[in-house]
């Protein structure tokens, strides 16, 4: 009977591994043998395969000023205006209450972001204006959520995150972006851009969230300002003019 389990067990879980990738395919097989087979397993001797690492997508300023000019409504406008003056997720964009924004001190309260941590974000003069024309439209004004939820934005209960992945879609669309567009994209913005205005990693890394160092210092491989600062090998050669070769 045993036995019959065992072989049943293989060949399912070799079917899964036919359909899945190889590294749920590793953890799948470790798994079967610490917990069914009850058999030591040695990470040691498994080699699990690296991880791709891309680089993001960057708007340059003037495509994200496209972007949210092209915006199909005011309220679209408004989050989008948003996700790139804070760089917040998409997540704790929808969760942001009117509590949250501090005009006093300029900032806004990030809470519960990734990790259950709390953070401040810089307010901009041009958002907060945004924010109370945002506000002065909505028909019913929610007690608790800056960004209400329902078709009408009238809701008891925050937008969800399709909102603002429809808000990137349609704006990027009239705009005639052909690089696909998404709010985590308005995040690289914020962040690549600040860099570029002369913003060290560590304020970066704060505004940002990031427990890591090493999770903010991708945006120096994003960054034009550090990109030119260092001039190519190739501008250094002295060589022979080509028409001078041709002869």
């Amino acid at each position: 009977m045993y036995d019959r389990t065992y072989r049943s067990t293989l060949i399912q879980t070799g079917s899964l591994m036919e359909r899945t990738p190889r590294s749920t395919n590793l953890c799948a097989l470790r798994f079967f043998y610490i917990q069914t087979l009850k058999k030591p397993w040695s990470i040691a001797d498994t080699p699990y395969p690296k991880k791709r690492h891309r680089l993001p997508t960057i708007l340059s300023q003037e495509e994200v000023a496209q972007l949210i000019d092209a915006a199909p409504t005011a309220f679209y406008r408004t989050v989008l205006m948003t996700l790139y003056a804070t760089g917040v997720r998409n997540a704790e964009l929808t969760r942001l209450k009117i509590s949250d924004v501090d005009s006093q001190r300029m900032v806004i309260h990030v809470q519960g972001g990734k990790g259950r941590q709390d953070r401040d974000v810089m307010l901009s003069p041009v958002l907060l204006e945004e924010l109370r024309a945002h506000w002065r439209r909505l028909r019913r004004r929610s007690s608790v959520w800056l960004f209400p939820g329902n078709r009408w934005h009238s809701g008891d209960q925050p937008m969800d995150t399709k909102t603002p992945r429809h808000a990137c879609q349609h704006a990027a669309r009239r705009a005639g972006i052909k690089k696909k567009v998404y709010p985590h994209v308005l995040r690289h913005c914020f962040a690549t851009h600040l860099l570029e205005a002369g913003a060290d990693l560590h304020t970066i890394q704060i505004l940002l969230g990031h427990h890591d160092l090493k999770e903010t210092a991708i945006y120096l491989h994003l960054s034009q300002r550090h990109l030119h600062a260092t001039a190519s090998p190739l501008d250094a050669l002295v060589l022979k003019d080509r028409s001078q070769q041709e002869e």
